[in-house]
């Protein structure tokens, strides 16, 4: 059985979430496919046939020298696309929700020293929570995520100078921890949401007691070792059946200029297929970056490390 609530070296977080997936991986993922299965395959679906039949249109007009033909398009299915959009964004945001929130119940669960958790059990801490739920989307909608686009715009316009772009390196990971340590300490705490917004935010930086060495490099480490890992996988997935792809369209038009829409052939079905995967695989794969992040959470939570250990030394004493 994994401990949580300890202090982890940078190797340790990345070896642990692998680990994780090594000791939990079969219950958590059985879950994570029965809670978002159903989602996960709509909005794949949706956006898959979206994409391709608007980028079959907007292909097919540029082909057939129409320049209107995709503004024409647009307004004959206005009301269409503005169901499916809303639609899609219904969608997204109830995938976003359990599929950030899934993780910080279940390793809840499991620090608390369960095991075996079922599907029903985190269906009960949704339930149970779901005024704080609607708190923290509201939180993240109309504060945290107009503010996180002002560093990151910040951020992007400095690439215009050297800095720029190491600024950027160091800012992207550290707004994906401050993200998910709020919703870790959010679920895990009496705290509400400006406070453990403000936790979030000073816990990358130094530790509660104040006395410790910053956290600061371990987490940003962490965090972009894995996102990297997560980027070479996809990519690895995707590389050699795009090249097939766009090789097939180059040969097809050796002068430059495409006959036919290739969105609508048989390559362009395969394209939006592998899309479609891809975007299945990154969901999965995110799970390894959110269950880091939340070792990282407990790391940081050295007003617990020392009462759960007695607790779990108590424990010992009472199974001896």
């Amino acid at each position: 059985m994994m401990q949580f609530y300890k202090k982890r070296d940078f190797g340790t977080f990345i070896s642990d979430s692998f680990n994780f997936f090594k000791l939990y991986g079969k219950n958590y993922l059985k879950n994570y496919i029965l809670l978002n299965g159903l989602l996960l395959i709509l909005m794949v679906t949706i956006v898959v046939f979206g994409y391709r039949e608007l980028f079959s249109q907007l292909f097919g007009s540029n082909i057939n020298g129409e320049s209107y033909y995709f503004q024409q398009y647009f307004s004959d299915n206005f009301g269409k696309l503005f169901v499916v959009g809303i639609i899609t964004f219904l969608l997204f945001l109830l995938l976003m929700i359990i599929n950030y929130l899934y993780p910080v119940f279940y390793m809840k669960r499991l620090s608390q020293g369960e095991i075996k958790i079922k599907t029903d059990d985190i269906l009960s801490d949704f339930k149970t929570n779901a005024g704080r739920i609607g708190i923290l989307c509201l939180g993240m909608i109309f504060i945290v995520t107009p503010l996180a686009f002002i560093i990151a715009g910040i951020s992007y316009a400095l690439i215009l100078i050297i800095i720029g772009l190491f600024i950027m390196l160091l800012v992207y990971p550290t707004l994906f921890n401050v993200v998910t340590f709020l919703m870790y300490d959010y679920f895990n705490s009496k705290r509400g949401f400006f406070e453990s917004l403000s936790y979030a935010i000073r816990s990358q930086f130094s530790y509660p007691n104040g006395r410790e060495k910053s956290p600061y490099w371990k987490y940003w480490g962490a965090t972009t070792i894995v996102f990297l890992i997560m980027y070479v996988i996809t990519t690895v997935f995707t590389f050699i059946p795009m090249i097939f792809f766009y090789g097939s369209l180059l040969t097809s038009a050796p002068d430059g200029q495409f006959e036919q829409n290739p969105f609508t052939g048989t390559m362009g079905v395969l394209f939006f297929v592998i899309y479609g995967i891809s975007m299945l695989l990154s969901f999965f794969l995110s799970n390894i970056l959110y269950i880091n992040s939340g070792l990282m959470y407990y790391d940081s939570r050295t007003d617990l490390h020392q009462k759960v250990e007695l607790e779990e030394i108590e424990t010992i004493g009472i199974n001896e």
